[in-house]
């Protein structure tokens, strides 16, 4: 499952609907049954994503997202590297501030993730602050407002809301990442080039042995691995620099071999807080990121229904040819009744408008709880809904002066799936009273005697 996958689903249920028949062929063919919903719905995918044109708008859009994932990739790793040059540069004059170096690699990273794991509690909003403030949000705005083509595939397509914000925020941690690659590698780069001496100074009070202890607190993921990069009191003591006056503390001038092991000590805070803990922060953000994805391919119009026709069996609302005449000899029916019951779980009429069935309710002193019509005008769609809705006994009034069909009887078949009981009531014409004549019910008796279903009940009013 993936991007693409949700934006050729989009696109099939929008202007490529199949008919009921065709979907459930399809789950039936690929044995698509014991599958989960999401399964069945990729495996739809899959098989008709020929039937979009070429190329698909799923391919022109992550073309997009590709190349400008790709650009911004480029540009977060080079400016990693032009940041951590500009931090270390060194005149040999005056030491490096380590102070710097550390925020950039380690507080600000952390603040950062800090801000990120807000912004995904809040990613089911539309309008989130925390997401649209992030560099790869509005980084990607500039990139897109120079290609027409990117316009263009953006302008075609709704895309939940839910899964664009986990986009910029899967985007935003992996820009950050490769920013703290390219601080790495401009690390080791010129230590490895030049000699450089680090400090730390700060305006703030601090002894050497309280700032030996808040440095010994951030060294402790690595300081049993890599005991020689957790700074001593010692290396501390001699490298704390105070901005007064022109000349260097002798004491710093005649211990300035031992202030390039501060390099260590950045290289394991850059590599742990920075592209560690930042790697774990993309792992979320991509596990986030799949959620999103599958919850908004799930609720995409018409998954529902497409669901609905792979996992409902076909009841067929159309007679494949014209009906014979019946050429039955008559038998008599054993489940017949004189009068209907006072109150049905449901009453539905077949091929009738929902004030006929009312009427009729009315006239043979029924009360129902829920009322449909089935047939008639209604789609296929339409009837199965309701059928697989209905439970317990049933009343299901016919025009007597209608012969029975193959759509009505498939109908009937289905309701019996469903219900305890269902009763059959043929009813004449308004002007008849609603009795019809003995040879129209003895039509529907033969028909219902081929059926011969225990649930099934006729009653015959006359």
């Amino acid at each position: 499952m993936n991007l693409r996958s949700y934006i050729d689903l989009y696109q099939l249920l929008d202007g490529h609907a199949l008919t009921h028949e065709e979907n459930r062929a399809f789950a039936l063919k690929n044995d698509l049954q014991a599958q989960s919903s999401l399964r069945m719905l990729l495996a739809w995918v899959r098989a008709h994503q020929n039937s979009l044109s070429s190329p698909a708008q799923s391919a022109k859009f992550c073309k997009y997202l590709y190349i400008v994932s790709l650009v911004l990739g480029v540009l977060a790793l080079v400016l990693g590297v032009m940041t951590g040059i500009g931090l270390l540069s060194y005149s040999g004059k005056e030491p490096v501030n380590l102070i710097y170096f550390l925020a950039v690699a380690a507080f600000i990273p952390l603040f950062t993730m800090l801000l990120a794991l807000f912004s995904m509690l809040r990613a089911n909003q539309a309008q989130s602050l925390l997401i649209h403030i992030s560099p790869a949000y509005w980084m990607e705005k500039i990139v897109g407002f120079f290609s027409q083509e990117a316009r263009a595939a953006l302008s075609k397509l709704t895309i939940n809301p839910l899964l664009l914000n986990w986009l910029v925020i899967k985007r935003s941690q992996l820009l950050a990442l490769l920013f703290a690659i390219g601080l790495l590698l401009a690390l080791l780069g010129i230590v490895a080039t030049k000699d450089i001496a680090f400090a730390w100074s700060t305006t703030i009070q601090v002894s050497p042995k309280q700032f030996h202890t808040f440095l010994e607190t951030l060294s402790w993921p690595w300081s049993s691995l890599f005991p020689s990069a957790v700074p001593s009191v010692d290396l501390i003591t001699q490298s704390q620099y105070f901005r007064l006056g022109e000349t260097l503390d002798s004491g710093m001038v005649a211990n300035a071999a031992r202030l390039g092991e501060w390099w260590k000590f950045l290289a394991c805070a850059t590599l742990f807080y920075a592209i560690v803990v930042r790697f774990g922060m993309w792992l979320l953000a991509s596990f986030g990121f799949h959620q999103a994805l599958k919850e908004s391919l799930m609720s995409l119009e018409g998954v529902e229904r497409l669901l609905f026709e792979m996992n409902t069996p076909l009841v067929t609302t159309t007679a494949p040819k014209q009906e014979i005449v019946f050429a039955q000899e008559i038998h008599q029916y054993s489940r017949v009744l004189q009068t209907v019951d006072p109150h049905y779980k449901t009453t539905l009429g077949w091929a009738m408008s929902k004030n006929d069935i009312v009427i009729l309710n009315d006239s043979m002193q029924v009360s129902s709880e829920c009322v449909f019509d089935i047939g008639g005008t209604n789609t296929l769609y339409e009837d199965e809904k309701i059928i697989s809705g209905l439970q317990g006994e049933v009343l299901l009034y016919v025009k007597s002066w209608e012969p029975p069909t193959m759509d009505m009887m498939d109908a009937l078949l289905a309701i019996i799936t469903q219900v305890d009981k269902i009763t059959l009531l043929p009813t004449g014409t308004k002007e008849d009273g609603y009795i019809p004549t003995s040879r129209e019910l003895n039509i529907w008796e033969r028909k219902i005697q081929t059926l011969n279903h225990p649930k099934v009940w006729l009653c015959r009013i006359n």
